[in-house]
C-alpha cells in the first residue's frame, strides 16, 4: 500500500464515519450514505481497500454513536462485506464497469449490508433483550429503501469514480456505454 492509497482510504473511512453520523435514524431504520465512500474505495482501489474503508469508517461511527459495545464488531462487518463485493466485482471487471453494473453492483452490495445488518440486529436483540418483532417490524420499508438509495449511488459514482481516476488515484473508472 503507497502513500496515495493510505491517504486516500484513511479520507473514505472519514467520510463513511461521518456520513453514518450524521444520518436519519428511528428506531431500527437508518438512512445513510455510508456505504457510498467504501464503495468508491472497492471500486477505485480494491476489495482490500473497500474492506479497510468499511471497517476503520464503522468503527469510528460505532464508537462515537454508540461507544465500544460486546457486538460493534458484529456491526462494522457487513460495511467490511459491502467493500470486499464491490472490490472484487470491479476487480473482475479489470476496474472498467459500465453504468449498468456499477448501478447493479451498488443494489447487491446494499442488499448484503442490509440483509447483515438485520442479522446483526437480531443477534443484538438476544444480546440486549429487546423484543424480535422491533427486529423485523420495519424490514420491507428497509429494503424498499436499501435498493432505491443503491440505484441513486449507482448513478452518482461514475463521475466520482473517473474524477478520481483522472486525478491517479483510481485503477481504473466507469464506462458511459451503459
Amino acid at each position: 500500500m503507497n502513500t496515495k492509497q493510505l491517504c486516500t482510504n484513511s479520507a473514505l473511512a472519514a467520510l463513511c464515519a461521518v456520513l453514518g453520523y450524521f444520518s436519519i435514524s428511528t428506531g431500527n431504520f437508518k438512512l445513510s450514505f455510508e456505504t457510498l465512500p467504501i464503495i468508491i474505495g472497492a471500486l477505485v482501489m480494491g476489495p482490500l481497500s473497500g474492506a479497510a474503508v468499511g471497517l476503520c469508517g464503522t468503527f469510528v461511527y460505532q464508537l462515537l454513536r454508540y461507544g465500544l459495545m460486546p457486538t460493534t464488531p458484529l456491526w462494522m462487518l457487513p460495511y467490511c462485506v459491502c467493500g470486499l463485493i464491490a472490490g472484487f466485482a470491479a476487480k473482475a471487471g479489470g476496474y472498467k464497469l459500465s453504468r449498468k453494473k456499477t448501478v447493479l453492483l451498488c443494489v447487491i452490495a446494499e442488499l448484503a449490508v442490509t440483509t447483515l445488518n438485520t442479522g446483526v440486529l437480531y443477534i443484538d436483540s438476544r444480546v440486549y433483550g429487546y423484543t424480535v418483532a422491533y427486529v423485523f417490524a420495519t424490514i420491507i420499508p428497509r429494503y424498499v429503501v436499501c435498493v432505491v438509495k443503491a440505484v441513486a449511488e449507482g448513478f452518482l459514482l461514475p463521475p466520482i469514480v473517473n474524477a478520481l481516476s483522472r486525478f491517479g488515484a483510481a485503477k481504473g473508472g466507469v464506462r458511459n456505454d451503459g
